[in-house]
């Protein structure tokens, strides 16, 4: 399924595995096509194989596609430190991978957690990062209140679950026993055709005491995702372990700390935003969305698909091809 590490003698078009220096020590990518560089960044709990039905569609659309392991993941570098995943790192990463490529400037396009690296590594970076293409989280400028005491106060009764994966080890009990079985199990609670209905317990919040597991569908499998999906996601995760994914959790408020002089600050370079119409993380911030015209001026589409979930480049990876290709096609150089 995967081609050898060493294939820098693949045929011609096909995908190309490598890994180059960055501050994270290494970072692994796969590369397909020539052309503009466009670095596509995965976000929890994924892969660069998350980008795997848009490489080729760049490719062929006559650009440089290039996914990357976030540090943490995959092949990548996974350093002890937990600090060493804050938000100012993963920029360093991005820009070092660009430079490594030979490349002065890229397109970034991010998904989830990459939305928000590709967000900030285009705010603090425009001179390398000249647009950028955010899927599923909506951009929301620096500053607020401290990131920990807002999720500590959601929930209610229940447990929001971005407070759940911020303390150490606890989540990685309940993950790494059965990696494969609690993966499937948060790839269908958060996609379209599998997730819990509106009178079913919600995913995204864990009882006290309890598990996020114990709130994700049973006996469920989105379309989208195949045996050999899962396995490879899991084939990954249970070499590397979980603790590197979730320690960017565990830096919101170092980001927070970090960012205080971007407070407020509109991304400003062209983009796009695409979000699936019954993704939480479009529904619950819909103000974000609502704010574009202030936040991101130079915005140049924005879509919600409908029947859409979380997953969104590989729930509906033909529409996501068609409006990246065709957003890309219109910036300028």
């Amino acid at each position: 399924m995967e081609p050898n590490a060493q294939s820098a003698g693949a045929e011609a078009g096909a995908p190309v595995h490598r890994t180059v220096a960055t501050p994270a020590g290494r970072t692994h990518l796969v590369e397909q096509g020539s052309g503009p560089l466009v670095l596509l960044v995965h976000g929890f709990p994924e892969s660069w194989y998350s980008w795997r039905h848009q490489l080729p569609a760049l490719a062929a659309a006559g650009y440089r596609a290039v996914a990357v392991d976030v540090r943490g993941y995959g092949r990548s570098s996974r350093p002890a430190d937990p600090a060493a995943y804050r938000m100012t790192e993963l920029v360093a990463d991005s820009v070092a991978v660009v430079h490594a490529l030979g490349e002065r400037t890229a397109v970034v396009v991010g998904h989830d957690w990459g939305s928000r690296i590709a967000a900030d590594a285009a705010l603090t970076r425009p001179d390398v990062f000249r647009a950028a293409a955010l899927l599923s989280v909506p951009y929301e400028p620096h500053g607020g209140p401290r990131p920990s005491e807002v999720f500590a106060r959601m929930g209610g009764e229940d447990e929001f679950y971005v407070s759940y994966f911020q303390e150490p080890g606890r989540a990685e009990a309940e993950i790494e026993p059965d990696v494969r079985g609690w993966l499937g199990g948060i790839y269908a609670a958060l996609s379209a055709d599998t997730m819990p209905g509106p009178d079913e317990p919600d995913p995204h919040f864990v009882t006290r005491g309890g598990t996020m597991r114990g709130r994700f569908p049973a006996g469920r499998r989105p379309a989208w995702l195949t045996e050999a999906d899962l396995d490879f996601y899991a084939g990954e995760f249970e070499r590397t372990g979980l603790t590197g994914a979730l320690n960017r959790y565990r830096n919101m408020d170092r980001d927070w700390e970090d960012f205080a002089a971007y407070e407020g600050a509109p991304l400003t370079q062209p983009t796009l935003f695409l979000g699936g119409a019954l993704d939480a993380s479009t529904t619950w911030l819909s103000a974000a969305i609502d704010a574009y015209p202030r936040t991101l001026p130079g915005l140049v589409a924005s879509h919600l698909l409908d029947d859409s979930g979380h997953w969104l480049q590989q729930e509906r990876p033909a529409e996501v091809n068609h409006l990246l290709t065709t957003w890309l096609a219109g910036l300028p150089g």
